[in-house]
Order: structure tokens, then sequence, then C-alpha cells
């Protein structure tokens, strides 16, 4: 059994020790409805407000346990993630700008990770190229090809970085 593919944001959240809230909670839904059953996930599929984050984080951690869901290599999972968003963008399950902010903003929590530097830049390319018609952060993107470049680059790193 494989767990949902959005798996590889929680995992993420986890290493990033984000709050936890009803998107875990979705995430727990949909792991049970994909087969998983382990007693915390059923309590993490249940939380309501106000959420006691101390609580939380020991729930996650006995979820993360029984799910034998590792979180603690930040490349890994930092790869993956990215791997996933990209299959969601190329599928139009994500907006590709909204996608690259993400990315972007998880560049800059990053200390400017230099393997996702790429898609920092093309955050700003695309953004650049919705005002103007010039943009300095990727040599040859114009409003023509920008999105072909963006697609093409999650491409090249689904390859280069497949999931197990």
């Amino acid at each position: 059994m494989k767990p949902v593919a959005s798996t590889y944001e929680i995992i993420l959240w986890k290493h990033l020790n984000r709050d936890v809230d009803e998107k875990w909670s979705n995430w727990a839904v949909a792991m049970m409805m994909a087969g998983f059953d382990t007693e915390h996930l059923v309590e993490l599929a249940g939380i309501e407000q106000p959420y006691n984050q101390f609580e939380l984080k020991e729930l996650t951690d006995k979820v993360f346990e029984e799910l034998k869901l590792n979180y603690t290599n930040q490349d890994k999972v930092v790869t993956d993630y990215i791997t996933y968003l990209g299959k969601e963008v190329l599928t139009q399950k994500r907006e590709l700008l909204k996608t690259l902010r993400e990315i972007k903003n998880l560049c800059i929590e990053l200390d400017h990770d230099y393997k996702i530097y790429d898609f920092y830049s093309l955050y700003f390319a695309k953004e650049d190229l919705k005002c103007d018609t010039v943009q300095n952060y990727w040599t040859g993107a114009d409003r023509n090809n920008i999105d072909k470049i963006c697609l093409d680059n999650f491409k090249k790193w689904i390859e280069e970085n497949p999931i197990d």
C-alpha cells in the first residue's frame, strides 16, 4: 500500500515543524480512505480547533512512527516535495505561479537552497513578466515562453528526482 501523494507535503511540514491544522486532518482522512488504519491516524483525522500544538506534535510523532514515515533527511524531504509539486503542476492540479511562489518561499526559508534556486529564479521571472515585457532572472525567458520554460524545468526535475 502506498501513501497518498500529499504525504510528501505533510512530511515537509513535519520536517519544518509547521503547525498542525485542518490540512493535516484532511491528509489523515485521505490516508484512511487509501486503506491506512492506525490508532493515531484516526485521532489525527478527528482533530478540531482550538489546536494544541504541543499535543499535536506528540500525536504526529506517533502517526509518523506508525506509518514509518521519515522526515529527518532534509535533502530527500525537499526533493520529494518538489517532485510532488511538479507532478501536481504538470497534471494541472496546482497553478504554476502559486506553486513557484511556494517553492520560492521554501527556498528562502532554507537559506536559499541552491538545489531549488532555479525555481526561485523562475518565480521572479514569471512574476515580472506579468507586468513587464522584460525580466532579469532567467536568460531568454519572455512572455511567450516562460510557461514552457517552467514546465520543462519541472519535467527535468521529475526525471532527475523520481519518488521512490
